[in-house]
């Protein structure tokens, strides 16, 4: 297979190839740097790469897989990792000059895990301001004047330009969901408390998850059943018997699925051409889906989130701080986190069970919640990584999320639909939204605004 066409293959594709040697792990781990060399002058995703330390690892597991050792389930795969994840072999310098010359000793357990499954940590992908709104310099890959989101900017345009098959995120607001929309890529923010976060950036214990972007479902599946699980390190992670997320995936589901097409009180931040996209959506699935109204209560969730995630910012980067001066944007949240009351703080921690009360009710009759991603496609200029106002809600109560790149919005941008699903069914997630790619595809040819490669 020539090198320009191994960039193309999605990792599940690669996995495959790579383990009956049909190419090898060096192979593809060279099409992924000389793709990031042609592209990433111009779209700046990378923070920190090393092409002969990429290479090294490549070429070391080759040698594993000649001597008959086993192979784990990513092996040869190049895997992108968010600037505020532990590496032990890269800086971690979390998208800030408090940050620079930050040498970790050992890596996040989600990295451990992605080496154990046989990964090629390629390198680390540019975050925003200790992952909050101050942009850093990654462009979006499908109009270099407009954002790719953030705060995971490197991770979304590094799938989206096809410089890596799966990169990791992570999403205390909406820094997964949003880029991966604004990218047009495949994207999943876990359940709460189903990947660890031991060695990640803390910057809010009830609000931080890990995620990933790749290209396809089957790639979002793959990844998951490497990092998922129980890790003591983490005291949010919980023991579970994990399920084969690549089996629930594929299935067939044993129903046709139902979703509830949840505008959510925030509705009037999507603009026109998004809520034309969405009406045709709702159009296409005909009776698949119906509209639902959410309790009033959930109209303060906003506030809420921003109470919790701004007083254990404020905590949790006093030690940065205490070395320099963030941007104004940070130091402003982190002001305003500062000046809470505790009471005030823990009435706001006391309200999240009830949201999640109030939303559980709709899964006991629907499959998924179906919403937007971002209020439309990625906003010109690159001052701003846009706003993660559909994100809020599901971060806050801890449920599963996706984003499909499924809608086309101005001209031709990617415009991301979201699913939601009770907390801890992730995989069954997964599956509903490849029956709802299926159903679609069927409806294409009458719904303009449904991209082709949905």
């Amino acid at each position: 297979m020539a090198e320009h066409e191994l960039i193309h293959l999605t990792a599940s594709e690669a996995a495959a190839e790579i383990a009956r040697g049909a190419i090898s792990a060096e192979d593809y781990t060279r099409a992924c740097l000389e793709r990031i060399e042609t592209l990433d002058g111009e779209i700046k995703a990378f923070a920190h790469l090393d092409r002969e330390h990429a290479l090294t690892q490549a070429r070391a597991l080759d040698e594993r897989r000649a001597q008959g050792s086993p192979i784990g389930p990513l092996h040869g795969i190049p895997v992108a990792i968010k600037d505020i994840i532990d590496t032990a072999d890269y800086p971690t310098e979390l998208g800030s000059p408090l940050g620079a010359g930050r040498r970790p000793w050992n890596d996040a357990s989600v990295v451990a895990k992605l080496r154990a499954a046989g990964a090629v940590i390629i390198g680390k992908t540019v975050t925003t301001e200790f992952a909050y709104f101050h942009p850093g310099p990654t462009r979006n890959p499908h109009d270099h004047a407009r954002t790719p989101g953030g705060s995971s900017s490197g991770s979304a345009a590094a799938v989206a330009a096809d410089m890596v098959p799966l990169a990791l995120g992570s999403q205390t607001n909406g820094s997964v969901i949003r880029p991966a929309a604004f990218c047009g890529v495949f994207a999943i923010k876990p359940s709460y408390g189903l990947v660890s976060r031991a060695g990640v950036l803390p910057l809010s214990r009830h609000l931080d998850h890990l995620g990933a972007f790749a290209r396809s479902l089957a790639d979002l599946a793959l990844i998951l059943d490497v990092i998922a699980g129980h890790d003591p390190a983490d005291p949010d992670t919980r023991p579970f018997a994990a399920p084969d997320f690549r089996l629930v995936q594929r299935e067939e589901p044993p129903l046709p699925p139902s979703f509830a097409f949840v505008r959510t009180p925030v509705w009037d931040k999507a603009d026109a051409d998004t809520k034309a996209a969405f009406e045709e959506l709702i159009a296409a699935l005909g009776s698949a889906v119906a509209a639902v109204d959410v309790s009033p209560s959930l109209a303060q969730a906003w506030q809420t989130h921003r109470t919790v995630m701004a007083t254990e910012m404020a905590h949790n980067l006093a030690p940065f701080v205490a070395r320099g001066e963030p941007s104004e944007m940070l130091g402003k949240l982190l002001s305003h986190g500062r000046s809470v009351a505790a009471v005030e703080y823990l009435a706001a921690l006391a309200q999240v069970p009830r949201y999640g009360a109030s939303l559980a009710e709709i899964f006991d009759e629907y499959d998924a919640i179906l919403t937007a991603a971002a209020p439309g496609v990625a906003p010109k200029g690159l001052g701003s990584t846009g706003d993660p106002v559909f994100c809020t809600l599901w971060t806050l109560t801890g449920l599963p999320a996706l984003s499909l790149p499924l809608l086309a919005g101005e001209g031709g941008l990617p415009l991301g639909v979201q699913l939601v699903a009770a907390s801890g069914h992730d995989a069954r997630l997964l599956r509903t939204a490849g029956a709802l790619i299926e159903l679609l595809a069927k409806t294409q040819k009458s719904a303009r605004r449904l991209r082709a490669r949905g």
